[in-house]
């Protein structure tokens, strides 16, 4: 495998202990809602993962399997998202996550996170082909049924609800409200699940994020103010970890545009 692009910035703030990860785990893990691993392998490939050492932290959990297909999944995404530079590998990286979700969901159909994950890497696939061809081939369905069986299995899952917000906003965003409701959109059900995810995770940079593009995609340029202040909040964000940084320093670069 091509070694992939190193974690941009220090990660000594985010270099934690057993001890350490296991007294911050709640808070790290506010947005997914992954439980404690009880298996020390597992545990030490998300502490690789929060350390922003992504395909450490993959090939980690690849090896560890069980719960350490999550860390690979959400390793996976997360570089692929953040780091990856050629468009090609970063779309092929979303495909196999997905899949390795998918497969994940399929051997434990109660595990919310296999559901998330699958629907979290199909999504960002879906935003880089262009959404709009990716309804055309069945994803958006797909994705929403996806998170709406994570949600299902743990309604306090606030990044599901992010994305799921999301869903409902790109959708409206690519082809209207009409034409979105055949895909089961709605500008309301949008507006719903990123005020319910920003109310689970009050702290997250990337609810702020998600939920600013929302705003302006669902209400327009009339919603630009208060988009603006939700991007200024998520750069103001302390993270915990090197995921955390990255959303932090992509609100930063955002409001410089």
């Amino acid at each position: 495998m091509a070694k992939w692009t190193a974690f941009p910035y220090d990660a000594a703030d985010y270099t934690y202990d057993t001890a350490t990860l296991k007294k911050k785990w709640a808070r790290l893990h506010t947005g997914d809602g992954e439980p404690l691993p009880r298996d020390d392998k597992v545990l030490a490939a998300w502490a690789l993962f929060h350390a922003g050492e992504f395909q450490k932290a993959f090939d980690a959990g690849l090896k560890a399997g069980g719960a350490g297909i999550t860390v690979a999944n959400k390793a996976q995404t997360i570089y692929a998202t953040y780091l990856e530079k050629s468009e090609k590998t970063k779309l092929a990286m979303f495909m196999e996550a997905a899949e390795r979700a998918e497969a994940q969901a399929a051997e434990e159909p109660k595990n919310a996170n296999a559901h998330y994950f699958m629907a979290l890497a199909l999504g960002r696939y879906s935003r880089g082909i262009s959404v709009a061809k990716a309804l055309t081939q069945g994803l958006g369905s797909k994705v929403k049924n996806a998170l709406e069986t994570a949600i299902k299995l743990n309604p306090k899952h606030a990044d599901a609800h992010i994305a799921l917000g999301s869903f409902h906003a790109e959708v409206i965003d690519k082809v209207g409200s009409l034409l979105g409701r055949t895909q089961g959109a709605s500008k309301d059900a949008g507006l719903t699940h990123y005020k319910t995810a920003l109310k689970l995770n009050p702290g997250s940079a990337i609810a702020m994020l998600e939920y600013a593009d929302g705003l302006v995609m669902l209400e327009g340029d009339k919603k630009m103010k208060e988009a603006t202040k939700l991007y200024e909040d998520a750069a103001a964000c302390e993270p915990m970890d090197a995921m955390e940084r990255l959303d932090v320093e992509m609100a930063k670069a955002e409001l410089e545009d």
